[in-house]
């Protein structure tokens, strides 16, 4: 099922009740998406300028790594809501030489002075969400400059300031402001954005109004600072006057935060070992804690491993099933999410035995085809360390981006990168902004005199949902996906992999299906589907239609060919050779 013109209209009349209050922008349109086809190498990122700068990388002879650094940069200037050198990212790379698979950390981390009252208020109970977001002190140390740098040293073959020159040549020449980046403006105007002096001197025009599309936005405070990390390296960000610059710029009025110039030196990114679960014939591998992706992905998939799922396909008519099936599996992976997964330097996480086939098994005889669950509990997987533990159910917020891209000497990169919620903390500094990274912790530490594994602690990366993918066969990479989406970006990402791997559809099939998602409470329709939701609430789903936006980007290996699509419900763009 693809979407029609009339969900287009429905999309944009949406209601405000229906939609979520802290999506940070809304659908703004659906397009017509069709695969693309390239045999040489091929790039998928979430902005047209930004895949192109990728795709100039790859046609000059660099490598995955290399153009990594060049779409980050750029989606830095054109797409700032979402992601940038301000905020941190997950990296699943695939290097065709050693034909090893590696996964790299660059999450932010909390100032080494926070404690797990961090979020607590004058009243001695935990703030609010949007009253935590806005100002420094919802800013972790950013780790996507050390990340991409990291990438590229191991990885990388053409020089370090060369992929850098393409966004620093449009920050000083200036670029159109998309009609996606107009309406996020327009959207955050509302909360909080013009609060602070630099991004109100940035985002909105003279007389205060947000900047409307087509208007030319020039950033050369943002080349200036490219230009020095391009010359001196990543050092002046962590050490160097950038870092001075960081520091001072938390310290803001408004929630003034506890960065140190110690906190951004001693930043470090971490290699840690992929996570695999096998489905069917694949092997699924994503990022391990402190994200919570591929674990719950890897849960999903594997619980529905014990049903017919590709019989249960649109072609066959027996959809609704499947998507009942997989509302069910999402309840009981969330509720594993929810008490065992934080940050594995700082809490025993069970990895292995959430993925243990036994438990899986057993967890699977508790969905019912014909019956519905109110909520998922978690379960008492193998090796697990959480009977002193409560649950975290706060949701992060999602304001992220999605890469993927394959080379032409067969490397393999699924990047996920983020501030956090749309616009970060609004805080700006040198022409980027800075994460609020710091509210995907829990802001309370302990729930019913029991402690929480995402708690706050002094250098801990709190936990997110970021699942960039690499599906393996046959010992090869076969599918490169991943999305924005907050912590939906789990039920996005494996119900994509379903239609891809399952349903036999083409990645722009897979990504234009209607959203159906559940994090372990209603089961969540995307405007659009109102057929789906009258058949899963005539099953006994609680069901909510919500504007679903996600950011999918997928590169599928088959039959000597790359066959690559964006998400129809963002401006992105997948191109190849």
């Amino acid at each position: 099922m693809r979407f029609s013109t009339s969900v287009i209209a429905l999309l944009l009349a949406m209601p405000a009740a229906a939609q979520e209050a802290v999506q940070p922008e809304d659908t703004f349109s659906i397009v017509e998406v069709e695969s693309v086809e390239a045999k040489d190498f091929m790039i998928a990122a979430a902005n047209p300028l930004a895949a192109e700068a990728g795709y100039d990388v790859l046609a000059s002879g660099g490598t995955a790594a290399d153009a990594l650094v060049a779409v980050q940069m750029m989606l830095n200037l054109v797409e700032p809501q979402s992601s940038g050198i301000g905020g941190g990212a997950f990296l699943v790379y695939w290097d065709q030489e050693s034909g090893k698979l590696t996964t790299l950390d660059g999450r932010e981390t909390a100032p080494k002075s926070a404690t797990p009252e961090y979020w607590y208020g004058e009243d001695g109970k935990p703030v609010g969400w949007w009253d935590a977001v806005k100002g420094g002190r919802s800013v972790g140390v950013p780790g996507t400059l050390a990340l991409l740098d990291a990438a590229h040293q191991r990885w990388g073959k053409q020089a370090w300031a060369d992929t850098i020159q393409p966004a620093m040549r449009l920050a000083e020449k200036g670029f159109e402001v998309s009609p996606r980046l107009a309406a996020s403006i327009k959207g955050a105007s509302e909360r909080g954005l013009a609060d602070f002096d630099a991004a109100r001197a940035y985002f909105f025009d003279e007389d205060g109004a947000p900047l409307a599309e087509g208007s030319t936005l020039r950033n050369p405070a943002f080349a200036e600072t490219l230009n020095l990390i391009a010359t001196q390296g990543p050092k002046v960000f962590y050490e160097g006057i950038i870092a001075e610059d960081i520091v001072a710029a938390v310290k803001t009025k408004t929630n003034p935060g506890d960065l140190t110039r110690d906190d951004l030196s001693d930043y470090a990114v971490i290699e840690r070992a992929p996570v695999c679960a096998p489905y069917r014939t694949y092997e699924v591998c994503g990022m391990g804690p402190p994200s919570s992706g591929a674990l719950t992905v890897g849960q999903i998939l594997m619980l529905l491993e014990h049903f017919d799922i590709p019989g249960l396909s649109p072609a066959n008519g027996r959809e609704i099933e499947a998507r009942h099936l997989f509302a069910e599996a999402a309840k009981l992976a969330y509720a594993d999410r929810a008490l065992y997964m934080a940050d594995s330097d700082f809490v025993r996480v069970p990895t292995r035995g959430l993925l243990d086939p036994a438990y899986m098994t057993s967890r699977a005889q508790l969905i019912d085809p014909d019956g519905v669950m109110e909520l998922g509990t978690a379960g008492n997987p193998p090796w697990r360390d959480a009977a002193l533990r409560s649950p975290d159910t706060d949701p992060e917020r999602p304001g992220t981006s999605h890469v993927v891209i394959r080379d032409s000497f067969g490397n393999a990169a699924s990047l996920t990168t983020t501030i956090e919620t749309g616009f970060g903390s609004r805080v700006m500094v040198r022409g980027f902004l800075l994460n609020n990274e710091l509210t995907d912790f829990s802001r309370a530490p302990a729930k019913n005199g029991r402690p929480i594994a995402n708690r706050v602690e002094g250098g801990k990366r709190p936990r997110s949902s970021m699942a960039p993918t690499i599906v393996m066969k046959d010992g090869a990479p076969y599918l490169l996906i991943g999305s924005p989406g907050g912590s939906r970006i789990i039920n996005y990402v494996a119900e994509s992999i379903i239609g891809i791997l399952d349903w036999e559809m083409d990645p722009a099939t897979a990504f234009s299906m209607p959203h159906i998602t559940n994090r372990n409470g209603s089961t969540d329709v995307e405007t659009g589907g109102e057929a789906y939701a009258a058949a899963l609430e005539a099953l006994g789903h609680e069901v909510k239609i919500r504007d679903l936006n996600s950011g999918l980007h997928g590169i599928l290996i088959k039959d000597g060919k790359l066959i690559g699509a964006a998400d129809p419900r963002r401006e992105g763009k997948a191109m190849g050779r």
